[in-house]
């Protein structure tokens, strides 16, 4: 059988399939076979760990979204750290040197709004 130039991609369409079949048989299966006990206290709403209470246009405090905020900062910029590390070795001691310069940035901030109590859930 000679290869043809998309020969290589037919492992991936296999687990692309494999999984767009699977994210449609679970919840199915699940729907299906899984036990239905409805109540009360599962009908309410439930959100965030607390109970809802109030209209539904009420104000949050600014630190609920300075914390998703940080969240996505940090959670971004570790996205970072991956191509850094398949090229390590290639980067050298250049790589290394602006790696710990972006690290240290990222503990000096990270310092810096603990300190300034925004990951302060009490008050």
């Amino acid at each position: 059988m000679t290869p043809t130039p998309l020969s290589p991609y037919l492992p991936l369409a296999v687990v692309l399939l494999l999984a767009g079949g699977m994210a449609m048989l679970i919840p199915q299966i699940t729907t299906r076979l899984g036990p239905r006990r409805p109540s009360a206290i599962k009908s309410t709403s439930f959100e965030a760990g607390s109970e809802s209470s109030g209209p539904a246009r009420q104000r949050f405090a600014v630190k609920f979204y300075v914390v998703a905020l940080l969240f996505i900062v940090f959670d971004v910029e570790a996205v970072f750290l991956y191509p850094w590390a398949v090229n390590f070795k290639a980067l050298g001691w250049f790589g290394y040197v602006e790696m710990l310069i972006f690290a240290v940035t990222l503990v000096v901030g990270l310092i810096y709004i603990w300190k300034k109590g925004a990951l302060d859930w009490e008050s």
